[in-house]
C-alpha cells in the first residue's frame, strides 16, 4: 500500500508511516553531457552523489537509510520523525536544496572540470505504511539500477570498442533482452559484466554504522556506503533493527 502525500488534506504527512524523499537530477542527460561525465559510468561523479547524500543525513538525522544509483537517490525517514511537523512541502524543499548545496560545494573535490552552469535537482515524498512495501520500493530502485546499467555498458562497449555510431548501438540493442546484452559483451569483447564494479551494478546503500573513535576509543555513530543487494533477504536479515 502506498499513501498518497495529500491524504491528510492538507500539507501535513500522515504519522506513523515511513517517509521517502527522493531526488532527481533535472536535465542531467545534458547536463552529464556538457560536462564531459566519462560513460558509460563516470565513478567520481557517482561519488559526488554520495559525498551529497551523506551530507543530507548528516543534516536531518531522522534519515536511517539511502540508496542511490545514475542521478538519484532515495531517503528513508523513520516512521516516528516528527521534522518540521511532518510538512511535505517544508521536507522536500529542505532535502532538495541541502542536497544540490552539498553537490555544488564538493564539485571540486570529486571533478576537475569547472562547473558550466549550476546543477539542479527536484524531489517528491511518498509514504509507506508497511515495511513490505517500503522494501518493495527499494528493491524497484536498484533493480532499475541493474537494468540501466547493463543497457548503458553494452551501449558504449558497442560505441566506444565495436566502432558503431550510437545511432547503430540503440538500433542493435532495440527489443534485446538482459542475455541478449550479456553475450554480445562476452562473446564480442571479452567482457564479464558480473566482473563489472558493485557500485555500477548495485547502486549505493547509505546507512548508519557505531564504530570506535581511535583516539578516545568511544563508539559513535558514522555512516557506511555499501554496494551490494538489497533485495534479497540477507542485507535485511543482517539488520534486523534497520528499519525503525
Amino acid at each position: 500500500a502506498v499513501v498518497s502525500t495529500q491524504s491528510t488534506g492538507d500539507d501535513k504527512l500522515l504519522k506513523n508511516v515511513w517517509m521517502v524523499v527522493r531526488v532527481d537530477g533535472k536535465g542531467f542527460h545534458a547536463f552529464t553531457q556538457d560536462h564531459d561525465f566519462t560513460k558509460p559510468n563516470d565513478k567520481n561523479a557517482l561519488d559526488l552523489m554520495n559525498c551529497a547524500a551523506k551530507g543530507v543525513m548528516t543534516e536531518l538525522s531522522d534519515i536511517f537509510l539511502a540508496y542511490g544509483q545514475s542521478d538519484e537517490f532515495s531517503f528513508v525517514f523513520k516512521r516516528t520523525s516528527t521534522l518540521y511537523g511532518r510538512r511535505a512541502s517544508k521536507i522536500i524543499s529542505t532535502v532538495c536544496s541541502t542536497f544540490t548545496s552539498h553537490y555544488v560545494f564538493h564539485w571540486p573535490i570529486f571533478c576537475s572540470q569547472p562547473l558550466k552552469y549550476p546543477p539542479s535537482f527536484d524531489g517528491r515524498v511518498v509514504l509507506y505504511p508497511v515495511e513490505k512495501d517500503l522494501r518493495n520500493y527499494l528493491s524497484w530502485r536498484q533493480a532499475d539500477c541493474h537494468v540501466n546499467n547493463l543497457y548503458n555498458t553494452c551501449f558504449w562497449t558497442l560505441v566506444q570498442r565495436g566502432g558503431l555510431t550510437t545511432t547503430e548501438a540503440e538500433k542493435r540493442l532495440n527489443g534485446s533482452f538482459s542475455a541478449d546484452k550479456n553475450e554480445i559483451m562476452f562473446t564480442e569483447f571479452g567482457l564479464n559484466y558480473n566482473d563489472e564494479p558493485e557500485v555500477y551494478r548495485k547502486g549505493s546503500t547509505i546507512l548508519w554504522k557505531q564504530a570506535e573513535d581511535e583516539q578516545t576509543k568511544r563508539k559513535r555513530r558514522v555512516l557506511e556506503v555499501r554496494h551490494c543487494d538489497i533485495i534479497g533477504d540477507l542485507f535485511w536479515e543482517e539488520r534486523p533493527d534497520l528499519i525503525v
